[in-house]
């Protein structure tokens, strides 16, 4: 018989496919992926897999891996964190692509949101390498302690246990949050340095998910949806009685451009309106583009 591949065979062959997901040729990409350990973020095996299933009627289930044999964790398959509140690890497909379309850059300050046990935190911190600095939020205790414990040989990042819509956020070129919202709060958006980028799944609805990107462009921001996503509701931003004018699944594909109300009131452009925020189905002014 042939040789059987072994976990560094595998776990680089996962690399790759992170790559080739993250749709660019940067080699960083496989680099990170290689280098940052899935199985050190999980906690002891076995581990349970989230399933889906397309039967109406029969809903997800977690399957146990048959044992602790880090190679099952190497495909592209969500992982428990907490079985009893349908924590996951993402999918990692969606996160490549999501870290590919944000393209952090070596230098960058980065917010992560909803860090859980910190694996894309690692993720992001190789990638803001050198001089960059990624600031971890997790509003679950349990998960902040072992996002803290599992980043300590990562010396860029630091991890908050909290509420990340009524803390501070630092002047950020990029947040990435893992957690659905119905709005992101305006702190958030203040936050983002000219030209960062915030990606986020946007949930106005029960029945709309779709992953959104906003770009800061003088006091707009630029929208530029990517696809569907579903996440566990974000504690502080998933109140739909914020919202004044809740778009369909059409309205919220087309929506190009976001604005605080104390900068611009919502006008017949508007697709989703807010307490304090809005998004337009028109894009920027050209001279508001940001500068790459």
């Amino acid at each position: 018989m042939p040789n059987r591949a072994n976990l560094d065979e595998i776990r680089a062959f996962f690399a790759k496919m992170m790559a080739a997901a993250s749709g660019t040729d940067d080699p960083r990409y496989e680099r990170a992926f290689e280098l940052v350990r899935r199985e050190a973020f999980l906690g002891p095996g076995p581990w349970h897999a989230f399933g889906f299933t397309p039967v109406a009627g029969i809903g997800p289930r977690y399957v146990e891996t048959p044992s602790a044999d880090p190679i099952y964790l190497y495909q592209n398959l969500l992982f428990a964190l907490d079985v009893g509140k349908r924590i996951n690890n993402g999918e990692p497909f969606l996160h490549a692509g999501w870290i590919g379309s944000v393209a952090p850059k070596p230098g960058e300050v980065v917010c992560h949101i909803g860090a859980g046990t910190g694996y894309y935190s690692a993720i992001l911190s190789v990638l803001t390498l050198p001089d960059g600095a990624v600031h971890a939020f997790e509003i679950d205790e349990n998960l902040a302690h072992r996002a803290r414990h599992n980043l300590a040989p990562f010396e860029n990042v630091a991890v908050t246990t909290g509420d990340a819509t009524r803390l501070p956020l630092p002047p950020s070129d990029l947040i990435y949050v893992n957690a659905g919202v119905v709005a992101p709060p305006p702190s958030w958006l203040q936050a983002l340095r000219p030209g960062g980028r915030m990606i986020f799944p946007w949930r106005p609805s029960e029945t709309v998910g779709l992953t959104l990107l906003l770009t800061r462009a003088g006091a707009a921001f630029k929208v530029k949806p990517l696809g569907p996503s579903w996440f566990i509701p974000c504690v502080g931003a998933s109140n739909e009685g914020e919202c004044t004018r809740i778009p369909d699944s059409r309205e919220a594909w087309s929506a190009r451009s976001a604005w605080l109300r104390a900068d611009r009131e919502p006008d017949g452009t508007a697709v989703a309106v807010y307490r304090q925020m809005w998004f337009s189905s028109v894009e920027i002014p050209a001279g508001q583009q940001p500068v790459a």
